[in-house]
């Protein structure tokens, strides 16, 4: 094959590139990829199905953006939350469902019946001793009638039917918007706070919006367009920290879509340092700038036509399956380096570089080719696994090491041909200052080989300890949007993403199967149907209607006021200060604080009382019908619940959904296991996140033992084939597995687990190592001698060094998952490296011996 290339060098140049363009033009006109990770394992496992099955029963649950609306006073938070859904349910090609499991029509009627006996009595207490206030307000819902309210309040006061003390509360809170607003700085104020005799809790202030948007899974983001439209939405609406509104998107959609944000964000600086890694250790292991160009070239036609007929086979990339692209360029690079090298040795014996090529080709080859025939082996052995994603980058990086190794007995040779590369500088091809090692490693074997077995025990000792982290969010950048929500969400117990699902046969069920999983110790609260339907509804609406008979003529049918000119606020204000100068009592100082801050206010400019009126109106606004809202409560039943909430909890065939949430002290990754393994014991149909993480950790552990164990059984078979003698088979295998061994107990040792993005790599380390080993052994078997001091050698360190340095380089990622991934490389071929220089030498000059 070498030698027809070099005969016909401009043919074999031309064939490759015109596959290299059909491959191009095919993956450009068909490419496909998948960035959902569900359809990275196989259905076929029981709890894919449970998932699936639960996707099919709850689709409205699925993909989705979960927006957090934080507001400054929970009146910003609730008016935030409900202008979103009703601009985003206006947007029906971008969402398909907008939905507010926390507030709406239902809940601002019935929401006080959810509380607890003992709150509902506070609240509707506390309403009543407001009803003086809040009649006034409801007539005049203006900045003119909330300061004549609080003047005729006062006047109560000067005469004596009043205390100051009860107005103290109001008075202070008052103050601190009126002094913003007149020195013309943003500040927040909140009814319900004052209403509520204390500071507004996280439940409060906090609302969720559940977003299902249109999803473009050819994009690598999908969920791109939806979100940012999101974004725009709340920053047309007001809803920014200015404004006392935070908006933050979490959720499977933003959480995969951040993802490769992040990957994007070091991609410039890790892709610099890999190409110049590449290059620069290249050109010191070849040491000519045209045989680095043409193994350069070729192995980027190769990573063409792999692309094209990765696509041909599989279809469509997915998350995975793209590291076909390391994979390749590390594996390819590697054969160039070991036939370029292996030409430029032959090159002292055969100075024509035709002649050299084929001399390279007779002496590399068949080592080459078995080299990647038992990688291919190796790949493809991922393919009965149920780890689609490995699965189908095992098809294509099979089909790559078949491309690699052609090309480099085809392509490069024609190439090398064509650039002709000059003679010179040829003196030194291999490492003869290795020579006194290799000496001294012949003469020192037992120990050699002693320590390197002692070596093999202590990293059997170490693995019990290797850690495999299942939990994918440890593999994202903490900082992120959509992280740092989720965190906070995780704080937030009655909002965890950690809930467990379990589907009772019926709504009639549901309960005794809520009091069996209240009954573990891990389990918190349940959530089902039921939740949403008040106890002790009698006596609760028995304190609602007392309420509204003292509340209901103030508030209901009143018609509002107009809203007033500036000339009006300022004639009310100049009373209000002098009551609250004349005010007597406990809180004077707080009276003539606020009367202090009017002054200033009214002073100002108009734009400052219409910034006040614009930081106290609205909330009072939403108060007034928030209250006249829940004394309008009647009882709940399952027929008055919406629609839209029963779909939630109610499958469409009558089964019911109970759903367990974990401990609040108990979110981490041992406590969660924990909890979902309590669940699944006596309910092993569950579903949720802690169970699917756990599940998709073991299966894909589980598929790479699999692909391991049918790897090893195919590689040796291969090479049982080849070689024909056991001990060979032997001492190709033995050096591979003591850099596995010593790779892993370092991560043991060293506290760096294993995780969904590192273990991608395995494959391209054993791939490598499987060919390091074919390589010396073949050597070997040919009866060369010195391997240490030989151009095989300087061929095997600088692969390594390259593939090593160039994506190593990925430890510079500020992503998680990234840089495991680039630390792991590192690790892995700094030990193949000294294996191959310590262990090997030692091994092979024993079997010389004898």
């Amino acid at each position: 094959m070498v030698a027809f290339s070099t005969r016909r060098p401009w043919l074999v140049c031309l064939l490759g590139l015109l596959l290299s363009l059909l491959a191009g033009v095919y993956a450009a006109r068909n490419f496909a990829m998948t960035t959902d990770t569900a359809e990275l394992i196989s259905p076929d496992q029981p709890w894919r199905q449970r998932e699936l099955a639960s996707s099919r029963d709850f689709p409205q649950r699925q993909g989705l953006i979960v927006t957090v609306i934080d507001g400054a006073t929970p009146e910003l938070a609730e008016a935030g939350a409900s202008r979103l859904a009703a601009a985003l349910s206006r947007r029906p090609e971008l969402f398909r469902s907008v939905r507010r499991p926390d507030g709406g029509e239902f809940f601002d009627r019935n929401g006080l019946l959810l509380l607890p006996l003992e709150q509902v009595r506070a609240t509707t207490e506390r309403l009543v001793q407001a009803q003086p206030l809040l009649g006034p307000l409801a007539a005049d819902p203006s900045l003119r009638g909330i300061f004549t309210t609080f003047t005729t309040a006062l006047q109560g006061v000067i005469q004596g039917r009043a205390e100051l003390a009860d107005l103290r509360p109001a008075l202070e809170a008052l103050a601190a918007p009126l002094e913003a607003a007149a020195a013309g700085r943003a500040a927040f104020f909140s009814w319900q706070a004052l209403m509520g005799a204390g500071p507004a809790e996280l439940q409060q202030t906090r609302r969720i919006v559940l977003v299902q948007p249109v999803l473009d899974y050819s994009a690598l983001q999908p969920g791109a367009a939806a979100s940012a439209a999101l974004r725009a939405t709340a920053r047309e609406l007001g809803l920014t920290p200015g404004h006392g509104v935070t908006v933050r998107l979490t959720g499977p959609v933003p959480l995969a879509d951040e993802e490769f944000a992040t990957l994007a964000e070091d991609a410039g600086l890790v892709t610099g340092a890999m190409l110049l890694a590449l290059v620069g250790i290249l050109w010191l292991a070849v040491r000519s700038g045209r045989f680095m160009l043409a193994i350069l070239a070729t192995t980027l036609l190769g990573l063409v036509m792999t692309a094209g007929l990765g696509l041909l086979a599989i279809g469509r990339f997915n998350l995975i399956s793209v590291a076909f692209i390391p994979l390749f360029v590390g594996l390819g690079i590697d054969f160039g380096i070991q036939f370029s090298v292996r030409a430029r040795a032959e090159r002292l014996r055969h100075p024509p570089i035709e002649e050299a090529l084929v001399a390279a080709g007779r002496s590399v080859g068949r080592s080459l080719a078995l080299a990647a025939a038992a990688i291919a082996a190796g790949f493809f052995a991922f393919l009965p696994t149920h780890f689609i994603g490995v699965a189908e980058l095992g098809a294509i990086a099979g089909l790559g090491m078949v491309i690699a190794f052609l090309l480099s007995v085809t392509l490069l040779p024609a190439m090398l041909v064509l650039v002709r590369p000059p003679a010179r500088g040829q003196a030194e091809i291999g490492f003869p200052l290795l020579a006194p090692v290799e000496a001294m490693l012949a003469r020192r074997r037992r120990p050699v080989l002693a320590t390197a077995a002692l070596a093999s025990l202590a990293c059997l000792a170490l693995l019990p300890l290797l850690r495999f982290d299942f939990n994918p969010l440890h593999l994202r950048s903490p900082d992120v949007e959509s992280m740092a929500t989720l965190r906070d969400l995780m704080d937030d117990p009655a909002r965890s993403p950690n809930g467990v699902s379990v589907l009772a046969p019926s709504l009639a069920e549901a309960p005794a199967l809520a009091r069996r999983l209240e009954a573990l110790p891990e389990v918190w609260r349940t959530l089902s149907l039921q939740s949403f339907i008040p106890a002790d509804q009698e006596e609760k609406l028995a304190l609602i209607a007392d309420a509204a008979m003292f509340l209901g003529p103030a508030l209901e049918g009143v018609q509002p006021a107009p809203s007033p000119a500036d000339a009006e606020v300022l004639a009310a204000m100049a009373p209000l200060a002098a009551a609250l100068r004349q005010a007597p009592g406990d809180g004077e100082a707080a009276a003539r604080r606020l009367a202090a801050a009017l002054d200033r206010l009214a002073k100002a400019p108009e734009a400052a009382r219409a910034a006040a009126a614009a930081m106290l109106v609205p909330p009072l606004r939403l108060l007034l019908f928030q209250v006249e809202a829940l004394l309008g409560a009647e009882p709940v039943t399952r027929d008055s619940l919406p629609p839209e909430l029963v779909a939630d909890w109610v499958t469409a065939d009558g089964r019911a959904r109970v759903e367990a949430l974990p401990r609040p002290d108990a979110q981490d990754d041992a406590a969660l296991t924990r909890f979902a393994a309590a669940i699944q014991a006596i309910e092993p149909e569950a579903t949720g996140v802690p169970i699917s993480v756990r599940a998709a950790g073991g299966s894909i552990v589980t598929a790479f033992i699999q692909a391991g164990l049918l790897s090893g059984l195919a590689i040796t078979a291969l090479l049982a084939l080849v070689l024909r003698r056991a001990r060979d088979v032997a001492l190709t295998m033995q050096p591979v597995l003591l850099s596995g061994l010593l790779t892993l107990a370092s991560c043991a040792a060293l506290d760096l687990p294993l995780n969904f993005a590192n273990i991608i790599a395995l494959p391209l380390l054993f791939g490598i190592g499987v060919a390091f080993n074919i390589y010396f052994v073949m050597a070997w078997r040919a009866g060369e001698q010195d391997l240490l001091q030989s151009s095989l050698t300087r061929a095997v360190v600088f692969s390594a060094l390259t593939t090593a340095t160039a994506f190593g380089a990925l430890w510079l990622s500020s992503h998680p998952g990234t840089a495991s991934m680039g630390r792991l490389l590192m690790i892995s071929l700094g030990w193949e490296l000294l294996v191959t220089l310590l262990v090997r030498p030692a091994l092979l000059a024993r079997l010389a011996d004898a």
